[in-house]
């Protein structure tokens, strides 16, 4: 038995130990033992001997159910057991006979069979159960039917709750526990989903294929959100980092459980993980860190394609197009396929085709009427492993044998020609095992026209054998033309190809409903509509979540071409380049951060909320970006989640307002400066005000760290610098903060900034005055007026060699910190309250609420992004400078991202 002989969208509720009973009546009963499974639209019996065939009896073709009463011994006539089930129905199936898969058996008319229990108190319970599911099954419209399992389905799961004796350990905390389903490609398993502290469980509610499935939340890699159905619904948790398949994927029937476990894992993984964006990947693949292959697995994954789901199957290119040649040449463009086309444009007759039917048919138009990705054809690619799929899909039947999977040069040659065929590869044509290509469980798949039994993949003449065949693949898809072409798939695909008109110009359209948002199944009142939608989206295809807005990047080539193997052995170690993993992350930063600073105009807005009653006043996100820490005038800290678009934390240390905050190393500790004078450290693990420091005479304007000294600025005219050395446990207080330097100023300093190194400080004062100070000895090197009025905001360049200043008199000026001489000054209609720079460029928040791009060597304003309603008062920006978030007077923090 597996739940691959439920038709889809059926569930597996119970099993009852029972004796299937023959000839009845005639001399010898004949009984067979086995289990009765009760689903929601069959039952289906299962012998223990696999000689047997298991049965399974449609319950919609079931004419009568009901109790089987006999009769006992004559001595008590009046004492009528109830010995079993009896089922009165049209059509059988007889499945896997012997234990081998093959196409079902269909046994028509008029039948009893009956099933006695073992437990006989459970036959009217039992019996109930399958007049109230015969009921919903021959119901005339779907959507009914649908609709009166779901409820019979989630009564169940109201009844049950979770086996907290499963836990592995006595001191588990549980954090949360709801109602899901396990999803496994063409079945979803209903149960209940456990998280505790240590572990992730998921407890079925048949008991099936184990009583619970478990996984450690310290082994988790990584963690997806899914559409499933199209809805915002799944969980996908891998415990690898490079594997295809998830260990566990979860279909929640509330966005909010799904949201709330998907946080809680992240967050329990922050420490362990960084979570990666297309771009990071994007940037990793430039470089050559990541192979094409494993490029594409993590788009396919971020793209919400998963090997569970197989309307979403990870989709991969067809790259070669010569399966006729008895030598595979892969130094000729021509035996690449032209990836800058889709499938359904390769072949120039048929488009010319297909464009005439397009341009005569009426809106919604679309190119190709089929997908190139969708269960059907992953299937037809995966028939040889995965039979039982294939019955499953196709109501137990496998497809005609001349459609099969038979020749890859016959498959390649319809996908070119062929009316309707434009589907492209799976991964496992790049992967390791040649299983899909081999008959091995010797499957009778059929015979096709000319007599040949189908047997294994007939391969191109320059594949010497199946594992030739993929190695050699795996070269195409490596070699150097693939490598300068692939971002043109990716532009079709995952990318700004996708949609619009540029779909259009690409020849890249397919029908309305493949595409995410193409239709909306929440606004279908229709029951039976809605799920004959659902049905036709599902098994259509689907495109892939769009990842890229502009065109994708192409891949930097390597600067060692070495043109053969034995080359490769003459570069000495002194002369070879730094191994990957040393070089890559230091460089991938700094050519992100050169990439996005060039990019800096092309910002886009991309969330915005409201979470404060007045201006925010600092900004602070932990080192994975999932957690936000803003304060505000209205003297709340707050902690707003990234992923669930939710406020986790609202805390209060005064009636005072916060100015600034930062989070130390770790996140573990976030620190806010308050206009009543003091410091406060607040614990974000325990929850609570960790320690106070009460440093000054009157409020402190703004806070920074490194290296474990804090540095506080004041009205009080004075910057004070602490030692602040983290305590042993997050949740202990601190003890003493030592006063290290106390830094003198003729009036109320408002803004500080540190240089990379800690070595130098900037101040800026209430009266427009910067101050450079050598940390190293307290002293002041440089005291220059520079700004009518105060210093909104200070920065050091990268590099430590200038500083950059605004002020409430409109100015933007660039200070040489070695002469401490003013070397530009660039004016501004409104003041600039906040900024972040390169050293060439520069980000500023207006008092206007724009957002403005400075180019310093032109002294001008290259660009303005239309922001907040009021003032821009704080701002932060990720390592990458990929993102950006700004808080304002407005109350609102924007959440920005840069479209390249």
């Amino acid at each position: 038995f597996s739940l691959l002989l439920l038709n889809l969208e059926e569930y597996y509720f119970e099993q009852h130990t029972a004796h299937h009973v023959q000839h009845r009546g005639s001399g010898e009963d004949r009984k067979i033992r086995g289990s009765l499974k009760i689903c929601s639209k069959s039952v289906i019996f299962e012998p223990d001997a696999t000689s047997q065939p298991i049965m399974k009896i449609p319950l919609r073709d079931c004419i009568k159910i009901g109790k089987h009463e006999e009769n006992t011994a004559n001595r008590h006539p009046a004492k009528a057991k109830c010995a079993g089930i009896s089922l009165i129905f049209s059509q059988v199936y007889f499945i896997k006979e012997h234990n081998i898969v093959a196409p079902y058996k269909i046994e028509r008319g008029k039948m009893e069979y009956v099933f006695e229990l073992d437990v006989s108190g459970k036959v009217e319970d039992v019996v109930e159960t399958l007049l109230q599911l015969h009921r919903a099954s021959c119901l005339d419209k779907l959507g009914d039917q649908t609709a009166m399992i779901t409820a019979i389905l989630q009564s169940r799961l109201a009844r049950t709750s979770f086996d907290k004796n499963r836990f592995h350990s006595v001191s588990e905390k549980l954090h949360t526990e709801c109602k899901a389903e396990m999803v496994t490609p063409l079945v979803t398993n209903p149960g209940h989903v456990c998280v505790t502290d240590t572990n992730l469980y998921f407890q079925p509610l048949n008991g099936y294929p184990k009583p619970v499935v478990h996984i450690t939340l310290q082994d988790v890699r990584r963690i997806y959100k899914r559409r499933h159905g199209l809805m915002p619904l799944g969980l996908e948790v891998f415990c690898t980092d490079d594997d295809l398949c998830s260990d566990i994927y979860l279909k929640f029937y509330e966005p909010q459980d799904r949201d709330d476990i998907y946080f809680y894992i992240a967050t329990y993984l922050e420490h362990h993980v960084a979570e990666h964006t297309a771009e990071s990947y994007m940037l990793q693949w430039q470089r050559g860190h990541l192979s094409n292959y494993q490029y594409l697995l993590h788009l396919n994954n971020l793209a919400d394609r998963s090997c569970n789901d197989l309307s979403q199957y990870p989709v991969f290119p067809w790259v070669i197009s010569d399966y006729f040649s008895p030598d595979l040449d892969l130094s000729d463009p021509g035996t690449f396929r032209d990836l800058s086309k889709p499938v359904g444009a390769l072949n120039k007759e048929r488009l010319e085709r297909l464009l005439t039917r397009y341009q005569e048919m009426p809106d919604p138009k679309f190119m190709y009427g089929s997908h190139y990705s969708s269960p059907g054809y992953v299937l037809f690619y995966l028939v040889r492993i995965a039979p039982e799929y294939m019955l499953c899909l196709q109501n137990g039947r496998f497809d005609n044998a001349d459609r099969m999977f038979n020749s890859i040069a016959e498959t390649w040659k319809n996908c070119l020609d062929g009316a309707t065929d434009f589907k492209e590869l799976i991964p496992e044509f790049y992967g390791d095992d040649v299983s899909f290509l081999v008959n091995s469980l010797k499957l009778d798949l059929g015979r096709r026209q000319g007599g040949q039994a189908v047997d294994n993949v007939e391969l191109p003449p320059w594949a010497s054998s199946p594992r030739d065949f993929l190695q050699k693949s795996k070269d195409a898809l490596e070699s150097s033309y693939v490598s300068e072409h692939l971002h043109e798939w990716i532009d079709l695909v995952f990318g700004y190809k996708q949609k619009g008109s540029d779909a259009v110009g690409a020849h890249n359209v397919f029908h309305p409903l493949t595409y995410e948002g193409g239709v909306d199944l929440n606004s279908i009142e229709d029951p039976d509509e809605k799920v004959a939608m659902l049905t036709q989206i599902l098994e259509f295809g689907q495109t892939p979540k769009q990842l890229f807005l502009t065109p994708h990047p192409q891949k930097i080539t390597s600067k060692f071409k070495r043109t053969s193997q034995a080359s490769s052995y003459t570069v000495s170690v002194a002369d070879s380049p730094v191994s990957p993993g040393e070089e890559s992350f230091e460089d991938l930063t700094e050519e992100s951060k050169t990439l996005a600073w060039n990019n800096i105009t092309k910002l886009q807005l991309h969330e915005q909320y409201k979470i404060h009653k007045e201006a925010v006043t600092g900004i602070a996100v932990s080192c994975n970006g999932s957690s936000v820490f803003t304060t505000s005038q209205d003297s709340t800290l707050k902690m707003f989640s990234k992923e669930s678009k939710m406020l986790q934390r609202s805390i209060s240390f005064s009636n005072m307002a916060l100015s600034s905050c930062l989070l130390l190393p770790g996140d573990a500790t976030v620190v806010s400066s308050s206009w009543d004078n003091n410091v406060y450290f607040y614990s974000i693990a325990f929850g609570r005000q960790q320690d106070t420091l009460m440093g000054h005479d009157d409020a402190v304007s703004q806070i920074c760290w490194h290296d474990d000294r804090l540095y506080s600025a004041s009205w009080d005219s004075t910057v004070k610098v602490w030692s602040g050395v983290l305590a042993e446990m997050p949740g202990t207080r601190r003890h003493q903060f030592d006063l290290l330097a106390e830094l003198e100023h003729d009036v109320g300093v408002g803004t500080i900034s540190l240089n990379a190194t800690s070595t130098l400080l900037a101040s800026g004062t209430k009266e427009g005055t910067v101050t450079v100070w050598d940390l190293t000895t307290a002293t002041i090197l440089h005291q220059m007026p520079c700004h009518v009025g105060a210093v909104c905001a200070t920065g050091f360049s990268p590099d430590s060699r200038h500083i950059l200043s605004t002020g409430a008199d409109g100015f933007v000026n660039v200070i040489d910190v070695q002469t401490g001489m003013r070397i530009s000054s660039m004016g501004a209609d409104k003041p600039q309250r906040c900024f972040i720079w390169d050293g060439n460029s520069v980000l500023s928040g207006s008092e206007s609420g724009e957002l403005l791009v400075w180019d310093l060597l032109g002294a001008k304003v290259r660009e303005r992004i239309q922001g907040h309603s009021g003032a821009v008062t704080c701002m932060w920006m990720n390592e990458q400078c990929s993102s950006v978030i700004t808080g304002g007077e407005d109350r609102q923090i924007m959440f920005w991202k840069l479209q390249y």
